[in-house]
């Protein structure tokens, strides 16, 4: 055990050694450069307005500064002004003016006759009655449909049709839906009827009859 501390203590003391000896090369090597920016920093320390050698005074002259003479300013003349030269304008005589023409009054238009007015027409005649479109008469004529056939009547007087009905109904429905169409004939003059929802199959067959009626009529 005792060899092992001796062993110990040898190793620790040649660290320390070898530690202190790095130490002391360093501090040796380092110094000089340590003086050198000592110097180099006291030299950026100096006061920075100190006086140059060129105007440094005389030994044997007292340190006060030479007065310097006031300088005068030099007064400044103001710029001429150019003359300004005179100008004569010549106004020529104004030239009498050219007598104007006289012009003689203008003669009034002649005035013109009045233009002689056109004989009136003479009164147009009557016009011609029309003759009668229908012969005067009761008329019969059959219309026939897919749910059976109608037979109308009309009545012309005056050549005109005066009234128009429903003779036979030999249809499979009632002509009481189409009850309506006949009074149509005689306002419109004519066998267009109107159309009745759900009986058209019955409106056709009145409306053939009245055609075939008023065929027989002509």
């Amino acid at each position: 055990m005792a060899d092992k501390k001796n062993v110990g203590n040898s190793l620790l003391a040649l660290s320390s050694a070898a530690v202190l000896a790095v130490y002391a090369a360093g501090y040796v090597r380092t110094r000089a450069a340590a003086e050198r920016f000592a110097e180099q920093t006291e030299a950026r320390v100096r006061p920075a307005f100190a006086v140059p050698a060129s105007v440094t005074p005389n030994a044997s002259a007292p340190s006060a500064a030479a007065p310097v003479a006031p300088v005068v300013p030099t007064p400044m003349t103001p710029p001429k002004k150019p003359r300004r030269k005179k100008t004569v304008e010549l106004i020529a005589p104004a030239s009498p003016e050219a007598p104007k023409e006289l012009t003689a009054p203008k003669e009034p238009d002649p005035v013109a006759p009045p233009e002689p007015k056109a004989p009136a027409a003479p009164p147009s005649e009557p016009a011609t009655p029309k003759a009668p479109v229908w012969k005067d008469g009761t008329y019969f004529g059959w219309g026939t449909s897919r749910h059976g056939d109608i037979q109308a009547q009309v009545v012309i007087e005056g050549g005109r049709i005066a009234s128009a009905t429903i003779a036979q109904c030999l249809t499979r429905y009632s002509c009481s839906v189409i009850a309506k169409l006949p009074p149509q004939v005689a306002e419109r003059q004519s066998p267009e009827v109107d159309y009745v929802s759900g009986a058209t199959q019955s409106t056709n067959a009145f409306y053939y009859a009245v055609v075939e009626a008023l065929s027989k009529a002509k």
